[in-house]
């Protein structure tokens, strides 16, 4: 992959995460703004999984954020790009849908087949 490839990719994945940490700043904000007590019993369940929605989905962000930081230092060490499992070029397509990809289009597909294959055992 070329500088200029990695360097767009390592401004994408930037951008991505800052995006990722600015809602999260915004998820506590809003969530320590909303510690009233509601009076009715629905309104208060209503209230408490909404909170619960957006904690889960904030948590699965964080993990989001691991993995785009990994793609990171995958940069860094001139290894982003290449499939994990095969060791062959990442199409920029699948890149560009999802940079944080690790494994080509093809070993993906494989990878998902195994896993259906063993599900179902």
């Amino acid at each position: 992959m070329s500088d200029r490839q990695l360097e767009y990719f390592r401004q994408k994945l930037l951008g991505w995460k800052e995006d990722i940490l600015r809602e999260s700043r915004e998820t506590l904000s809003h969530l320590q703004s909303e510690t009233e007590n509601h009076a009715d019993v629905a309104d208060r369940a209503s209230s408490e999984t909404d909170r619960a929605l957006e904690l889960r989905t904030r948590d699965r962000q964080r993990k989001l954020i691991s993995k785009i930081d990994e793609a990171l230092r995958r940069i860094e060490d001139r290894s982003y790009g290449y499939c994990e499992e095969t060791g062959e070029p990442i199409g920029v397509a699948r890149l560009e849908a999802r940079p944080i990809a690790t494994l080509s289009l093809e070993a993906q597909e494989r990878h998902e087949r195994r896993e259906r294959v063993h599900r179902d055992d």
